[in-house]
Order: C-alpha cells, then sequence, then structure tokens
C-alpha cells in the first residue's frame, strides 16, 4: 500500500518540524510529509508579540528553517492543506481537499489556537486576537495608526503586546478579570512585581475587572466597557484572553483527550503509531514531590523536547521526555525566565533586590527545589534548571544568600 510506512505530521508547528528533523537525525529513511493549513513556511511565535510588533524582527526573520532544509532532508512540506480526519484503524489522513494519505505513523502536532471572546462588540473592526503570523501582522499594521489601545487579558501574550504597543508610543491599558496580573503562575509577590513594573513604564492596569461589552462608531471599535459600566476609550482592542488545544481532529478519531491530546512520556496517544507533541499535548511528565504528573506546557521547549521524544519511537529508539520544563517572555526591558513547575504553597525564597529589576525567586517543596522564576539574571536561570534536574536540595538560607555559590549545592552528578 503506497505511503503504508510514511511519517506523516499534521502540523507545521515547533513539534512538527522537530519532529521531522530529528527522525531524520536518527536514521528515519522512509518518506515524511508534514500538513501545514498555514501558507507561510513553519516559523518563530515569541517574536510575533514582541520583535515584530516594535519592528526588531522582520517577516523574513521568522522561518524556522528555510526551503532548502526540508529538500535536502527529503520532507515533502505540503502548505495550506487542512487534515480532516484520521482514522486511526485504517492508518488514513482525509485532508480536506478529499485526498487521502496513507501513513505508517501520524504525527499531531496541531498546537492551539485563540479562545473565543464571547461578548456584544466582539466582531467590531480595530478587534484583534494574536497567535498567528497573519494576526502578528495585522496587529503591528493596526498599531502605526493607534493612539491608544486596550488589551484584554493580563497573561504573558497580553503583557508581551502591551509592553510592544507602550515601546512604539501607543496608551495602553490592560483588563484583566482576575484580581492580580499572572494569578496561575507566580505566587503574589512575583504578581505584585510585575503590576508594579508595568505601571512604572508606563501601562494602565486594570485588575479584577471583567468585560461586558465592545463599542464602536462606523463599524470601528472606540471603547471597551467594563462590568462594573467604566468604559475605556481605545481605537485598538488585542484580545489575549488564553487559547484552546487544537483536539477536533483527536476527538473525532477516538483518541483519549484530557484538557489536550493524553500522550506518555514518549508522546504516543492511546491509539498504535499515532504520537502527539507540542501545545496541543497533555503530557506526562516526570513525578516532583507532591506536584502534578500530567500537564499541558505552551512552550518551544515542551514542544522540541516532546518533538524527539516522539521521534525516538519513530525509530524504534524510545527515549522519554525527562526534560525540565522552562519557559521566558520578554517585557520592556525585563527578561522573565521560568523553570521547573512551582505550585501554590511551595516554599519561596527571594534571591538579590526586586526592586533592582534583577533577582530570581526559587520555589521549595518538602524541601526540594521544584521551581525558579528570574527577572534578568539569566546565569541563575540557567544553573536553576540544572539544580531542578537533579532534584537538589539547597537551603533557603543558601539560596537567599547572593554571595553564596549556587554551583556549590550538591547533586547527584557533583
Amino acid at each position: 500500500m503506497p505511503g503504508a510506512k510514511t511519517l506523516v505530521i499534521v502540523g507545521a508547528s515547533y513539534a512538527g518540524v522537530q519532529l521531522a528533523a530529528t527522525a531524520r537525525e536518527l536514521g528515519f529513511e522512509e518518506p515524511i510529509t508534514i500538513l501545514g493549513d498555514e501558507r507561510h513556511l513553519p516559523y518563530q511565535r515569541p517574536p510575533l508579540s514582541k520583535g515584530l510588533l516594535t519592528g526588531k524582527t522582520t517577516v523574513d526573520q521568522l522561518q524556522l528553517r528555510g526551503p532548502d532544509f526540508f529538500t535536502q532532508n527529503r520532507i515533502d512540506l505540503q502548505l495550506g492543506q487542512r487534515a480532516a480526519a484520521v482514522d486511526a484503524g485504517a492508518r488514513t489522513v482525509t485532508l480536506a481537499d478529499g485526498r487521502t494519505l496513507d501513513y505508517g505513523w501520524l504525527a499531531l502536532t496541531t498546537g492551539a489556537r485563540c479562545r473565543p471572546f464571547a461578548v456584544p462588540g466582539a466582531e467590531l473592526d480595530g478587534v484583534l486576537e494574536l497567535r498567528t503570523l497573519d494576526d502578528a501582522l495585522r496587529v503591528a499594521d493596526a498599531a502605526g495608526r493607534t493612539k491608544r489601545a486596550c488589551v484584554i487579558g493580563g497573561g504573558f501574550i497580553g503583557l508581551e503586546v502591551a509592553s510592544a504597543l507602550r515601546t512604539r508610543g501607543v496608551e495602553v491599558t490592560v483588563v484583566e478579570a482576575q484580581p492580580h496580573l499572572l494569578t496561575r503562575s507566580f505566587p503574589p509577590i512575583m504578581s505584585a512585581y510585575v503590576e508594579n513594573a508595568h505601571r512604572r513604564r508606563g501601562i494602565e492596569l486594570l485588575t479584577g475587572r471583567g468585560v461586558r461589552a465592545l463599542h464602536g462608531s462606523n463599524g470601528h471599535v472606540d471603547a471597551v466597557e467594563l462590568a462594573d459600566g467604566h468604559r475605556v476609550d481605545c481605537d485598538l482592542v488585542v484580545l489575549g484572553v488564553g487559547v484552546l488545544p487544537n483536539v477536533e481532529l483527536a476527538q473525532a478519531a477516538h483518541l483519549a483527550v484530557d484538557n489536550g491530546i493524553v500522550v506518555d512520556a514518549f508522546g504516543r496517544t492511546s491509539a498504535p503509531r499515532v504520537l502527539s507533541a507540542g501545545d496541543v499535548a497533555s503530557m506526562t511528565i516526570a513525578p516532583v514531590p507532591g506536584g502534578p504528573t500530567r500537564v499541558r506546557l505552551e512552550s518551544i521547549q515542551a514542544a522540541n523536547d516532546g518533538a524527539r521524544a516522539a521521534a525516538s519511537v519513530v525509530v524504534g529508539r524510545e527515549q522519554p521526555n525527562t526534560a525540565v520544563p522552562w519557559f521566558w517572555s520578554d517585557q520592556f526591558d525585563l527578561k522573565f525566565q521560568m523553570a521547573g513547575l512551582p505550585m501554590h504553597g511551595d516554599e519561596v525564597v527571594t534571591r538579590g533586590d526586586i526592586a533592582s529589576d534583577k533577582f530570581s525567586l526559587f520555589y521549595l517543596r518538602d524541601g526540594v527545589l521544584v521551581g525558579a522564576h528570574s527577572v534578568n539574571k539569566p546565569a541563575e536561570h540557567m544553573h536553576s534548571r540544572k539544580l531542578i534536574a537533579a532534584r537538589a536540595q539547597p537551603t533557603a538560607a543558601q539560596l537567599a544568600d547572593t554571595s553564596f555559590d549556587l554551583k556549590s549545592v550538591p547533586t547527584a552528578t557533583t
């Protein structure tokens, strides 16, 4: 049967491209097909809410791999092609244009999409979301004609967009429904720092405020009405209210789904010879004392590490994904770097002066270092990842002492 040995990858994402590249590096010689529903070559996503909006990054600088990479590695990259159905029993993928592809291995790296924002006026011109390159280009174009913007959602994407727009001279208001910014990701001390940092740089923050409606004139947005009746005048609204994993193909094919496509540490789904990685994957992670065993991580690192594990399965040399999760966010002159999976209730230790915009927070659980958040401290971030991976047990006093050399903390390899 033609194509019965082919690796078909649905989603030209970080995970999809990395999976194909790693499979070739590990010696997979059979055909590889990547299906991407966008018409752009696979591209980097972090600059979309950062450098692309400020003008520091051009579209040409976004490519993950040049066209020659796919040709040289015999990867059939089919852009503008949407997968419509998967038959895991017959091992086929049906495309929106009616074609059917046979596969030997299938990888679903379908990513996520913006969460719908169902309020009156959401359809007005000037109300934009930011997930894809086309989205970002629309925001960048609108920013050039904007005097005042309202960003709805105080998560990482929302705050990155807000800082980029403010850097361009736009007046920006951020509206966040939760009482504080980033409450799911940060403890109160870090949330308070982020809020103060943005206010000091000219951002107006309205926290604990829901949105009732968007208003406009002549079809274009001109105000955001909050639940308490307050109105924010603006000529651009950017939605940053989170994402939903693209699990529809998997659900229709009867794969296990739980806030994403359920996979093990190797990227294996509940269906034979079907893998998944990236933002869509609900992953099994290495156990941490008192922590979660399954998460869905929206980061480049998680996508690449999950893709490498999945590729190892394709070539029959299984290697689980055991990497420490890490993530970063650039906002104004601040580089936030996060490692591990801290939780509310962990012991929080501050290292450095928060007011200096250069410090780290460390998280201890049952005496084990499980997480670290750093601001403009890249060396501490890098070393914290090694300590977390080693399940090191530094004392709170050692972590708080800036004169103490973190390299001296004992690990399994020292």
